[in-house]
């Protein structure tokens, strides 16, 4: 059994917490057989609630009588094409109640896309069905639109409009465009405060927002809303436990999205979204979880959370989960300025090496089997790489890539959940990327709720060693509570690795701007986020320059 992390919270119940569905699966294959992804995932396809056929025929409600607001949940947008962009919504009168207060029963959608704010000239328009075994979420592929260009979207059912959302497509390919301006984010712990970084997102004139994952916590939120201390509400109850069931995951998502500096920016930028472990379960690795449990348990879990992931983010259909099995790891392209590999370092990760505790380097931890992608992940960023033309090769990302020595001791321990406890792995994708040509890599990470700069090196442990990519992570947007600018370990993680250029305690997120010159990175920072409303500064500005790899200070 791994040992107990520093986040652990007491499992709150065993398998038979799941749906009749999910616990017919479990009875129905045996234990032996769902030791297996393959076997697991085949056992669970009938168990998630895929509609039926015929199903978009019945149980129709009549939109009229939907008497309060339901897009209580806002509206999103996301992973942009040249000629298409995926628009989401979800129907939710009673967002906190199991099944959103819609009974079970499907509703009819009208969306639209237009040119102008003010719908003056509506391009595409149509209708979809929010039915109950998707938990009444709505996701449209709008395809055939013109390349490089801001949209503006809405949806409406009955009476009731939603808000404007603005979104955009991607450069045509081939297209060198001028500029690239977008934000990474990480890690919103709705009990640790509150959604500033968000509200101010929603501010920024930016392309669109990279979510480097934890974008909800499996933890309990007690009445209060835990740090944010609510005295003008109540909370549920059925917030305080830990989300294990399908319902417990939707339920989860509905409290988030409900916060309004979340929606705001949803509503201003598309997202492009992966996922870090929280919104499954803390530091779990493939099938294995922090506790110990049978994997034909875990596995149960883990296809709730990632059905109620796709069901509740901008993705498209193909990324749909079967089972406990989402092909979430995908590659999108900004002309010929930046290419985005976006990876899952979860879900097809060896197990973490000694325990998942801190140790220094060793052969279990540099075991050449261990993997942090898997193999088809890894063959497939690889592929990319030797493919590309981009300038700038951009791989978003969970965990800290870079070297990072947790002490000044000569035999310093490291983070056993981090690439560090994967160097076989990480030398296999530095490796890649030499061979591949790529000499403008960065490396986007969340995970660590703070903010971090580093140089890439070939050699992490030979500091006047070739600089090869530049790393940046990015803060998180709450988890941690306020934080502080230089936390107690400040000193003793910039003299252990001289290749960590910048180091900040506090929320926020990081602006990344790209031309065909430079890249720039600025560390957005807020005094605090247990208090609403604090105000957002720079706190770091770095430039890496086109061909000349290595962080500079501007």
């Amino acid at each position: 059994m791994r040992p107990i992390g520093r986040h652990r919270i007491p499992f709150s119940g065993p398998v038979g917490l799941h749906g009749p569905e999910l616990q017919a699966a479990a009875r129905h294959f045996g234990r032996r057989r769902f030791l297996t992804l393959t076997a697991a995932a085949a056992a669970l396809a009938f168990a998630t609630h895929v509609p039926a056929r015929g199903a978009t025929a019945a149980r129709r409600l009549d939109p009229a009588r939907i008497s309060e607001d339901p897009f209580t949940l806002g509206i999103a947008s996301g992973d942009p094409l040249p000629d298409s962009v995926v628009l989401w919504t979800r129907i939710a009168p009673a967002p906190y109640e199991p099944g959103g207060g819609l009974a079970g029963q499907s509703v009819a959608v009208e969306w639209e896309l237009a040119q102008d704010e003010g719908f003056g000239l509506v391009l595409r328009s149509g209708t979809a069905l929010a039915l109950p075994e998707y938990h009444h979420t709505v996701h449209v592929d709008v395809t055939g639109l013109d390349a490089g260009r801001p949209y503006y979207y809405r949806f409406r059912t009955g009476p009731w409009i939603s808000e404007t959302g603005r979104t955009r497509t991607a450069p045509a390919p081939g297209a060198a465009p001028g500029a690239l301006t977008f934000a990474a984010v990480s890690c919103q712990a709705y009990h640790d405060g509150y959604f500033t970084a968000h509200r101010h997102l929603a501010q920024e004139d930016l392309d669109m927002v990279l979510h480097l994952g934890d974008y909800l916590y499996e933890y309990p939120v007690n009445s209060a809303g835990g740090a944010r201390g609510y005295a003008d509400r109540v909370l549920p109850a059925v917030f305080d436990r830990e989300t294990v069931t399908l319902e417990d995951y939707r339920l989860r998502y509905a409290l988030y999205k409900s916060d309004p500096d979340l929606r705001a920016a949803h509503a201003a930028h598309p997202f492009v979204v992966t996922w870090d472990d929280h919104e499954t379960e803390n530091n779990y690795a493939g099938a294995v979880d922090e506790h110990g449990s049978p994997a034909a348990e875990f596995l149960l879990r883990r296809a709730a959370a990632y059905r109620a992931y796709w069901e509740h983010q901008p993705l498209r259909a193909d990324r749909a989960p079967v089972g406990p099995d989402l092909p979430l790891y995908r590659r999108l392209h900004w002309g010929s300025l930046a290419q985005f590999d976006l990876l899952d370092t979860r879900q097809y990760r060896s197990d973490q090496a000694y325990g998942d505790v801190q140790h220094t380097p060793g052969a279990e931890s540099d075991d050449p089997a261990r993997t942090m992608t898997g193999a088809a992940q890894e063959r497939w960023l690889l592929d990319g790489w030797r493919a590309s033309d981009a300038v700038w090769n951009v791989m978003p990302q969970q965990v800290c890539f870079s070297q990072r020595r947790l002490s000044t001791d000569v035999r310093a321990k490291m983070s056993m959940d981090a690439w560090d406890g994967y160097r076989a792995s990480r030398g296999r994708i530095l490796t890649g990327a030499q061979s591949a040509g790529v000499r403008n890599l960065v490396v986007l990470t969340g995970d660590v709720h703070v903010g971090y700069a580093f140089d890439i090196k070939a050699d992490f442990d030979d500091p006047a060693s070739r600089t090869v990519g530049t790393e940046i992570v990015a803060t998180s947007v709450a988890s941690g509570k306020d934080g502080t600018e230089r936390p107690a370990n400040w000193q003793t993680y910039l003299t252990a690795n001289p290749h960590l250029r910048f180091y900040d305690g506090r929320r926020g997120y990081v602006r990344m701007r790209l031309t065909p010159d430079t890249a720039r990175a600025d560390f957005r920072t807020l005094a605090a986020v247990t208090t609403p409303g604090s105000p957002v500064s720079t706190a770091a500005s770095f430039v890496t320059e086109a061909g000349n790899p290595g962080l500079t200070a501007v």
